[in-house]
């Protein structure tokens, strides 16, 4: 379910925004508005059960989750099929203004002769973000999803992604790989600068601990990256000071993202910094 695309003729550059899904997009976790209540737990019995498992088996938290997916709906026999969690992700609700975001920063880089690509980079499930309302907005879902059977059934993780391997999407982005199976291509020596997206074109949105290695990448590569935090809780901003003052991001924003908010402003500002960097840069190498 590729990103929608739009006509722009010789664009200057492209600028890939990376956004986690839960807590940056959404508020909570996705699997708590319809799945958890589906399986007859609560959110915090559901989370217990998957961490509890992953200490008891030293194992991967991700892992585990994903594993008590499938454990859960089959006890209550709830159908694991694709679009019974695509069906999950049509309850979803999202942040103010997310629906409205992606046209408005498109049409924002389309003005200054950039392409912007959205892409999500999340340790949710890819199955329950295809059924949201803005699916179709995404270049590529990086996110966990399960193995299926010959009869459409899912019975194992196909791909799980944790806080420190969610790194290897960015690299994806950043050489035009857009196969989770490809390990070829991204190992491939490529010059910055060829690169279809450089770092330095690179702006990442995320919410919390799980994204700061994405975080600190973009930021230490040269691009930007902006912690967001529920616009409902007060001590939201100060919450996530540290990651200003350990150096990981370079912008802590409520996650409202109508137009002329703050996040409105800063992501519209990072496109002008780096569209009149790039013709500085031009003037300067006489390009």
């Amino acid at each position: 379910m590729p990103q929608t695309e739009y006509v722009m003729e010789n664009p200057r550059f492209t600028i890939a925004l990376i956004y986690d899904f839960d807590g940056t997009l959404a508020p909570g976790n996705m699997q708590e508005y319809d799945f958890i209540p589906a399986v007859g737990k609560s959110n915090k019995e559901f989370w217990s059960e998957a961490n509890e498992l992953a200490e008891q088996q030293d194992a991967d938290g991700v892992l585990t989750y994903m594993a008590r997916m499938i454990q859960s709906a089959r006890s209550k026999g709830l159908s694991l099929r694709r679009e019974a969690f695509r069906e999950s992700g049509r309850k979803v609700q999202l942040y103010r203004g997310v629906k409205e975001w992606f046209e408005r920063i498109n049409r924002y880089g389309e003005e200054q002769g950039i392409r912007i690509l959205h892409y999500i980079n999340s340790s949710g499930l890819t199955e329950i973000i295809e059924g949201t309302e803005i699916a179709h907005e995404f270049r590529k879902i990086y996110a966990c999803s399960f193995l299926y059977d010959v009869d459409g059934i899912a019975y194992w993780p196909a791909v799980a992604v944790n806080y420190t391997n969610k790194t290897q999407f960015i690299f994806k982005i950043n050489k035009g790989v857009e196969s989770v199976y490809d390990s070829t291509q991204v190992n491939r020596y490529i010059p910055e600068d060829d690169r279809p997206v450089p770092f330095k074109h690179m702006i990442y949105v995320g919410d919390g601990t799980t994204d700061i290695p994405c975080m600190r990448l973009v930021k230490n590569f040269g691009g930007h990256s902006i912690a967001v935090f529920n616009p409902e809780q007060e001590s939201g901003r100060e919450s996530l000071g540290s990651l200003i003052h350990d150096n990981r991001v370079n912008h802590i924003c409520p996650a409202d993202y109508t137009e002329g908010g703050e996040m409105d402003r800063v992501v519209k500002m990072i496109i002008d910094k780096m569209s009149l960097d790039d013709k500085l840069e031009k003037m300067e190498i006489g390009k």
